[in-house]
């Protein structure tokens, strides 16, 4: 594993995992570093002539400094955006961890840091069997998680740190991202989310009119990276 390396997971879908983990990617490249980028898994995609394609990995590519063929960076890419159980089966595909592990392992031969993007949050079904967290064993990284601020994010990110603790994977920290504008008592639920999480948020990302724009995350980079 290179020291940098991180899984970036959410407390649900629709949270900011791709603007958190492509801010990242940017600040890691603003450090000097050689920066690959992963989505093992992505439902939710465009057919094209060369197959499907998903926006998501594609904006992940576009930041990275490492350049990788787009079936190494997203090994299982389904059209429908449905959970990737659900996708793999309708496709007649077994995900496979092993698999996974050596693609993430060739990205991780040519560059100093990958930065790895799960698909929905941290429990969602991979298989009949298993989920998005047993990606994470099996890559043997650290987990940050994206906490989407709105109502219920306090339920959803403890239950996911339980988790996380639960299967022994290291807990790289949090990213608070606001993506209701409307979100009431917000500063009371950022104290109840720090006082539960092991400390403040690496980064308060503030709310993105339509996920417009790039959060700049070189402080949290620098905190993940020292």
């Amino acid at each position: 594993m290179k020291s940098h390396s991180l899984f970036v997971t959410g407390t649900d879908t629709g949270v900011g995992k791709t603007v958190i983990a492509t801010a990242l990617t940017r600040a890691f490249v603003a450090q000097g570093l050689r920066v690959a980028v992963m989505k093992p898994i992505a439902s939710g995609s465009d057919p094209t002539s060369d197959g499907p394609r998903n926006s998501d990995a594609l904006t992940l590519m576009a930041a990275a400094n490492v350049p990788s063929p787009y079936e190494l960076v997203n090994p299982y890419c389904f059209l429908p955006p449905i959970s990737p159980h659900i996708a793999a089966r309708e496709a007649g595909v077994r995900i496979d961890l092993p698999l996974l592990r050596s693609r993430f392992d060739s990205l991780a031969a040519a560059a100093d840091c990958v930065i790895v993007e799960g698909a929905g949050g941290w429990l969602a079904p991979l298989s009949d069997s298993g989920f998005m967290a047993d990606l994470a064993v099996a890559l043997d990284l650290p987990v940050l998680v994206v906490v989407g601020l709105r109502l219920g994010c306090l339920n959803h990110a403890l239950l996911t740190r339980e988790s996380i603790a639960a299967r022994g994977v290291a807990f790289a920290g949090w990213i608070a991202n606001a993506i209701d504008p409307h979100f009431d008592r917000a500063a009371d639920n950022l104290a109840t989310l720090s006082a539960h999480l092991g400390g403040p948020p690496l980064a308060q990302v503030p709310f993105l009119e339509h996920g417009n724009g790039t959060p700049d995350l070189r402080a949290a980079a620098r905190k993940l990276s020292a």
